[in-house]
């Protein structure tokens, strides 16, 4: 099991937090919950692009904010189980054109289903319904990752504290600075 320091510990702690504070936020809107939603905080799965030590955090914001789910424990679970392998996957992306890519595959396909077969179970009328659930979410996801989420992704780099976080790359291809 890898160990993390206090300063990797204390920003996964703080990315939970502001994952939490955003989609309750969020959810004044109406736009947290549901099959049509764009979570402001899920401009934050890019984050293990950069930091990899995010992913627990995420993955708890996720929860926490999952609690308020009016699918219940489904959405807890199955909601939370997406953001934690969207961000792995984000994590592993070889460059940062693609590091918004998995959380919009990942909530697309198991939110889509989840909210399908929340609504109609496994009969008649699923796979219509998927369609059109891991659409809505998926274009809810492209929105807060692609445009908010490339955001950060231009921005954080160049924050000298943050900088010294960030790993170093393993391979020419993945450098956090690169455009």
């Amino acid at each position: 099991m890898r160990k993390f320091d206090v300063r990797q510990l204390t920003l996964a702690a703080m990315v939970a937090a502001l994952y939490a504070v955003l989609s309750y936020f969020g959810n004044i809107f109406g736009l947290t919950f549901g099959p049509v939603q764009c979570r402001f905080s899920e401009a934050l799965c890019v984050l293990p692009f950069l930091f990899p030590f995010t992913t627990p955090g995420l993955f708890i914001g996720c929860l926490l904010t999952n609690l308020l789910s009016p699918v219940g424990p489904v959405d807890i679970v199955f909601g939370s189980l997406a953001t934690l392998l969207a961000a792995l996957w984000t994590s592993k992306m070889p460059n940062r054109w693609l590091a918004p890519l998995p959380p919009v595959i990942c909530n697309g396909v198991i939110l889509g289903a989840m909210f399908s077969w929340y609504e109609v179970g496994f009969g008649p009328g699923f796979w219509g319904l998927f369609a059109w659930n891991a659409f809505t979410v998926a274009l809810g996801e492209l929105a807060a990752c692609y445009v908010l989420g490339s955001l950060l992704l231009t921005v954080l780099p160049k924050v000298e504290s943050l900088r010294r976080l960030m790993p170093q790359p393993a391979k020419a291809g993945r450098a956090p600075s690169e455009s």
